[in-house]
């Protein structure tokens, strides 16, 4: 695995380690000893090791943006003015909680994010009254997602 032109040598222990926890990160640390053969003083300190070699970090809870009430996801290149104002116009993308990513790509368009909203109604307003006015935001092209077919990580 590679962080930073750094490399990390895993083990099977490992890998069965993180796809359990990859799998469901509140996995019990026994149950996961318990399936791997080996103490739960033994994954932690495996995973101190993973950690510390930055190849994980933290745990996260997944929210159901749809019981929020956000149904639509939509994807935005940004093109800019100048490039060189990239960082100021990421400053601003992340003031705007609706963004929850941000690209700086090759290609067609300078940034790309991806926004989740309310209804077509909030996205509209989102790129008229706050990307689109972000100082050196020249243009934005949006495309809506319909439906998210694959939601993974890497594999390990």
């Amino acid at each position: 695995m590679k962080a930073k032109n750094r490399t990390i040598t895993i083990d099977g222990i490992d890998k069965k380690i993180l796809r359990a926890l990859t799998t469901d990160a509140r996995t019990p640390i026994l149950e996961i000893a318990r399936n791997v053969g080996i103490s739960g003083a033994a994954i932690h300190q495996r995973l101190r090791k993973l950690e510390k070699a930055k190849l994980i970090s933290g745990s996260k809870f997944i929210l159901n943006s749809k019981v929020l009430g956000y149904n639509t996801m939509a994807f935005v290149g940004i093109y800019l003015d100048h490039a060189i104002k990239n960082e100021a116009i990421v400053k601003a993308l992340k003031r705007i909680p609706e963004v929850l990513e941000c690209h700086y790509t090759t290609g067609t368009y300078n940034i790309f994010i991806k926004l989740l909203c309310l209804d077509n109604a909030h996205l509209m307003h989102l790129l008229n009254n706050d990307i689109q006015t972000i100082p050196g935001v020249l243009q934005t092209e949006s495309m809506i997602s319909l439906d998210q077919q694959i939601d993974r990580q890497i594999q390990i």
